[in-house]
């Protein structure tokens, strides 16, 4: 039966830049738009642990815009709390969060096991969010669909899987309620991109949800960007320091390889170690084989571009890398600092001041990451404090996000006036600078949705 009042509960990523949860309820029918982790804030962080405000055997499906830890790392958590059905993504998508998942669970796991260890956690004992028992049993929810096919759902619902850049098989998601359009813009990427092709527009959308990570800020060119990582590299080797990148594992390692490596090929920069350190990275770096039709990059320039790195697999040869003081350029996760096998390194290399730590990725509120590019002299490792001297540097150009003018940009080809538009990802400043652009371009009346809020759509 059909239902002409819909509401929308907007469980993550309103006010802050992580956790994306859209439920929408059709009345007989509920559907859920991504299932992300909280990062950063620790409040946020918190509510990782508490229960969803809805009943969550209740939700029918989960559809994902794609593979990122703030899109699905909530999922383990969900079917631990009841939910059956099918999580729909594109083949990259399902495939990048099982890499994200079991990485996210096994770091989880050692992290519990070194506090309890040490002795550093408030909790006796400290446990994981998840484990790798509990993405074992998410992971058979998993179901792939094509790009830019209507997918049948339920009686009057269906949703189709449109290409959006940002990282291997990200989307943004068209759903079709009784003929209503809603719009899920997932997370833009940039209209040039190295590795990825540009993402396509949205021709309709009744009710749109649009990320607003960059609202109000705008990324220099890539070229500019190049120019000043040669210089960094440079000005760091020729003082005797190493280069940290800390990277999300999934396209910007990818990219931060492809551009050093090209540096080195046009004879720019130094022959010097480079290592990739990053599990999950290095399945990513596989997963680009296997996905022609989703980047830029041939086969051969993949296989050339890894035989300049030392890919690091192996804690143990982490542990030894870390304390070896000659310059070296080491990229690895995670790309906000909140985790992964970076902190490994910063913990023996942070006082040098030779030393640079670049990032290429926004740092969200609260993070190490935040903190480090606002000045902070202290970084907090494994329960301790560690005196931080090394020259920090952020290079916007690279963000696999569009920026201001590209998430205008990415509206420009809705041909119909959007009955409701919500600003969704994006801290209040970012947001609050998109929705007083759409108004001021489009004429479109556009509204911030509160955490936990619920709006009927009529």
């Amino acid at each position: 039966m059909k239902n002409n009042k819909i509401n929308i509960h907007f469980l993550g990523a309103v006010g802050t830049v992580t956790g994306s949860k859209y439920l929408v309820d059709t009345g007989n029918k509920k559907i859920l738009i991504d299932c992300g982790l909280f990062q950063g804030l620790k409040e946020l962080r918190l509510k990782n642990w508490e229960y969803l405000p809805v009943n969550v055997s209740e939700i029918d499906v989960v559809l994902l815009t794609h593979g990122h830890m703030d899109h699905t790392g909530y999922l383990p958590r969900l079917v631990k709390q009841g939910f059956n059905g099918f999580i729909y993504g594109t083949n990259p998508t399902l495939d990048i969060a099982k890499i994200i998942l079991n990485d996210s669970a096994k770091i989880q796991e050692q992290e519990a096991e070194r506090a309890n260890k040490e002795g550093y956690s408030k909790h006796s004992p400290a446990e994981p969010l998840y484990d790798l028992k509990d993405v074992e049993k998410t992971v058979p929810h998993f179901k792939g669909v094509p790009q830019s096919q209507w997918i049948p759902l339920f009686d009057g619902v269906k949703a189709r899987f449109q290409y959006n850049g940002h990282i291997l098989g990200a989307t943004y998601i068209d759903l079709d309620v009784h003929g209503k359009r809603y719009v899920f813009s997932g997370d833009i990427g940039r209209t040039h991109d190295l590795l990825l092709y540009p993402p396509l527009n949205p021709k309709k959308a009744d009710v749109l949800f649009i990320e607003s990570t960059y609202g109000g800020r705008f990324h220099p060119e890539e070229e500019e960007a190049i120019p000043q990582i040669e210089k960094l590299v440079n000005d760091t080797l020729d003082r005797g320091g190493s280069l940290f990148v800390p990277s999300f594992s999934v396209e910007r390692a990818q990219l931060m390889m492809l551009i050093f490596w090209r540096l080195l090929k046009e004879n720019k920069i130094p022959k010097v170690q480079m290592i990739m350190d990053s599990p999950m990275g290095t399945n990513v770096l596989e997963l680009f084989h296997r996905t022609r039709d989703w980047h830029r990059l041939e086969d051969n320039e993949c296989d050339e571009m890894c035989s300049h790195f030392t890919v690091v697999s192996s804690y143990r040869e982490t542990m030894e890398l870390r304390t070896d003081n000659k310059p070296k350029i080491v990229i690895a996760g995670s790309g906000m600092l909140t985790g992964g096998r970076m902190l490994n390194y910063l913990e023996t290399q942070a006082q040098n001041s030779n030393n640079t730590l670049l990032f290429v990725g926004y740092q969200a509120e609260g993070t190490r990451g935040r903190k480090l590019l606002e000045g902070d002299k202290e970084l907090k490792v494994y329960g301790k404090w560690v005196p931080f001297n090394m020259e920090v540097v952020e290079i916007e150009g690279l963000s696999a996000h569009a920026d201001h003018k590209e998430l205008l940009g990415w509206m420009s080809k809705i041909q119909n006036t959007p009955e409701r538009i919500f600003i969704v990802h994006g801290e209040n400043e970012g947001a609050k600078a998109l929705k007083n652009d759409i108004e001021r371009t489009y004429s479109w009346k556009a509204e911030i949705p509160q955490l936990y809020s619920i709006e009927e759509i009529v």
